[in-house]
């Protein structure tokens, strides 16, 4: 499956690089995240809930960071296995500043699922992914857009403490 979209966000470009290169601030708003491991600043090991239909699976994510282009580029590319599943991940950004205050944000992904998730709910996988990334990209600008005194009380390591239930929706 191919994705892509186009985000303005209302923060500078600096500050949405920061976050969307943090695996930390990026778990805080992933569906049926579960845990993560940091192994290197562009590797790390990650645990989601996920789900389609009424196939559910933890998978455990290797991903790393390729072609960093600070402040203007990056891609992450993430494998994993569930029982019975397995997904392959490939997903680029590119932010331009539009102004002091302002970031427009190109992103695509490309998907593939293969195994019991691919098998079973095959009819449900694009439009849960739609839902979930819309899900990801409400939590993002949330966090981004509001008033920098704010977000910088927010400790950057929550997520990694955090443990939500896992997602009934995958990708």
């Amino acid at each position: 499956m191919h994705f892509e979209g186009q985000q303005t966000i209302n923060a500078p470009i600096q500050r949405v690089w920061a976050f969307l290169t943090d695996p930390h601030s990026v778990a805080s708003c992933t569906p049926g995240f579960m845990s993560m491991e940091i192994l290197s600043p562009t590797h790390f090991k990650s645990t989601v809930g996920v789900g389609v239909g009424a196939v559910k699976a933890k998978f455990t994510l290797d991903v790393t960071m390729e072609d960093v282009q600070e402040p203007n580029h990056a891609t992450a590319v993430a494998r994993g296995n569930a029982g019975g599943s397995a997904a392959e991940v490939r997903g680029g950004m590119d932010l331009a500043a539009e102004s002091d205050t302002v970031t427009n944000m190109k992103w695509a992904a490309d998907v593939n699922v293969m195994g019991t998730i691919a098998t079973v709910g095959a009819r449900l996988l694009e439009g849960t992914a739609h839902k979930l990334t819309a899900r990801f990209f409400e939590c993002f600008k949330t966090k981004l857009e509001a008033p920098a005194t704010a977000a910088a009380a927010e400790p950057t390591d929550s997520a990694s403490s955090a443990s939500p239930a896992p997602s009934t929706e995958t990708s």
